[in-house]
């Protein structure tokens, strides 16, 4: 790698990321983003448009079950927009995506080649009524991973 491109807040808008021109990285990396974005699909699109072919979109977002823990809107951060699911036949979340389904829905362009929960020593609370917000901790992960490759 020869270099890397940070993108924040101050850089623009990630949803459509303009001015950015098509296939012009090898790689996007997303960690906690998609989360804040007004339509995730219209996101994944441009994100993509963005890659080369054969490039790769790393994506992290917080699992609704051990990030939101039942709760909507979220209680450990108020900008959240959506709740990320790897996969379930109905969520208690009125704004709940199904990564499979949404992944599913970038065929041709992409392929998946990866869907991870990540969990490493997450703690399930011994008493559910005493909620907290592991990522403010330093053992908490509860997160989705998921890296697309582009093809079409």
């Amino acid at each position: 790698m020869k270099s890397c491109r940070a993108w924040d807040l101050k850089d623009g808008d990630a949803q459509k990321m303009s001015g950015v021109a098509d296939a012009s990285f090898d790689f996007v990396h997303s960690s906690h983003c998609l989360e804040h974005l007004r339509d995730p699909r219209e996101v994944l699109g441009h994100w993509l448009r963005i890659l080369k072919w054969g490039g790769h979109l790393i994506c992290v977002v917080p699992d609704e079950d051990l990030y939101e823990q039942g709760v909507f809107p979220s209680t450990f951060n108020a900008d959240h927009k959506h709740t990320f699911t790897v996969h379930k036949r109905k969520s208690w979340s009125p704004v709940s995506i199904n990564l499979l389904d949404l992944l599913a829905g970038l065929e041709p362009e992409a392929r998946v080649l990866k869907i991870e929960l990540l969990t490493y020593r997450y703690r399930l609370a011994a008493h559910p009524e005493k909620r907290i917000d592991q990522t403010m901790t330093p053992v908490g992960e509860c997160a989705i991973e998921f890296v697309v490759q582009r093809v079409g």
